[in-house]
């Protein structure tokens, strides 16, 4: 089949001759009519005249009465809920539409599935369980971009204050990336459509950075991976969001029994170790805090590929086989709630929430096994923002 020159649509502002961009009226879209705009900015002046056509464009009576509920209406500001429908579990709700796809410089190494989304390396069932050991070179590589990486995560985690969108959260990742020679991991990995994961409250992980802004309370972990030189890094951290954040017990207790949970599961990695082990230890914190250890994610191996062998689970009594050896590489990344453990994924098939709607927290680090030890590759800076912060007492934390 040929390629065909095709006229560009026109922007369907009324006060706009700009070509069309990929921006759609989502109640036209409802309604089964393409009706584009150039630029959210556009949509939102233009939504007081627009909305006026919606009454004529359905040719079904009984569409008109029985229209199904697909995406709740644009507010003043043009966004929306798109999935109005969705039992969702907590106060959370998604604010769409999100920004189109950014894009990154012909210059910067790709990795095989920035294409298409499919990772294809990943997929070779040859030598897929065994743990790969790099070699000094390779080490090297992994600690130039794993501190690339924490470069990242720091400039987005400075970024973070309440009013902030999280959609500009990833164009601040997105940039810094660049700024770098790197890419974006997360970028059309299966298809996610954004350079870094933002989970706020009951988001347990693979949060999707849309249009709604950070509020004072919120607790917003940052899932920052990149990829430079034929090597991934992969971190995360939690922040708290303003001062109401740091003043509420139950957002204090389980941001940092996840930090401390992370911390003593690291002290454990040395050669020898079970890839089992690390589970007991952060379970065992947990439980001692009153949280518990979401169960469906583990920590995993991390190089040349974004996730590859082993598998780190991070809760006690499972079933991982192997030991670490020198020179393996790999991310223990626990996620722990203030409620149950188990999660819930929204219909975007990534968001993954608690199924009680309580408050998660995770931490991760890349972690290269030595002869003696463990080396954290990306460990925080002297001047990283952030940190732990003191622990409420019991009567504050039952209060």
């Amino acid at each position: 089949m040929g390629a065909q020159d095709l006229e560009k649509p026109k922007c369907q502002g009324a006060d706009c001759s700009n070509d069309a961009g990929q921006l759609q009226c989502p109640k036209c879209q409802k309604l089964g009519k393409d009706s584009f705009f150039c630029s959210q900015d556009c949509f939102k002046r233009n939504w007081g005249t627009h909305k006026a056509v919606h009454g004529t464009q359905s040719s079904n009576p009984l569409g008109n009465l029985f229209t199904p509920k697909v995406i709740s209406e644009p507010d003043a500001e043009g966004h929306y809920n798109p999935f109005p429908t969705f039992p969702f579990t907590g106060p959370l709700r998604p604010v769409y539409p999100l920004s189109p796809r950014r894009e990154l410089p012909e210059s910067i190494k790709r990795p095989d599935y920035a294409a298409d989304g499919t990772p294809y390396s990943e997929q070779i069932f040859i030598n897929r369980n065994k743990v790969k050991i790099l070699n000094n070179e390779e080490q090297n590589a992994m600690r130039k971009v794993c501190k690339m990486g924490r470069e990242v995560l720091d400039i987005a985690a400075r970024a973070c204050k309440p009013g902030v969108t999280t959609d500009y959260i990833d164009e601040v990742v997105h940039n810094a990336c660049i700024e770098r020679d790197a890419y974006p991991s997360p970028l059309n990995y299966s298809k996610f459509p954004k350079s870094v994961c933002t989970s706020p409250n009951e988001v347990i992980c693979h949060g999707i950075p849309d249009q709604r802004p950070l509020e004072d309370g919120d607790i917003l972990n940052l899932d920052v991976s990149i990829y430079h030189g034929g090597f991934h890094a992969d971190l995360n951290e939690t922040y708290y969001i303003g001062d109401k954040a740091m003043a509420d017990p139950d957002s204090v207790r389980v941001v940092e029994t996840c930090r401390e949970a992370l911390d003593k599961a690291i002290e454990i990695v040395k050669p020898g170790m079970l890839f089992r082990d690390p589970g007991n230890y952060i379970e065992k914190h947990a439980k001692n805090r009153g949280c518990s250890v979401v169960k469906t994610y583990v920590g995993h191996g991390v190089h040349t590929l974004f996730h590859t062998a082993p598998n780190i689970p991070h809760y006690a009594k499972n079933k991982a086989i192997g030991e670490a050896k020198a020179g393996m590489c790999f991310t223990i990344e626990p996620m722990i709630s203030i409620g149950t453990h188990k999660d819930k994924t929204w219909p975007d098939n990534w968001t993954s929430v608690t199924q009680d709607g309580s408050r998660t927290a995770q931490f991760e680090h890349t972690l290269l096994v030595t002869e003696t030890g463990v080396e954290v590759l990306t460990a925080r800076f002297p001047d990283s923002p952030g940190g732990a912060i003191p622990m409420p007492t019991p009567v504050e934390a039952s209060s």
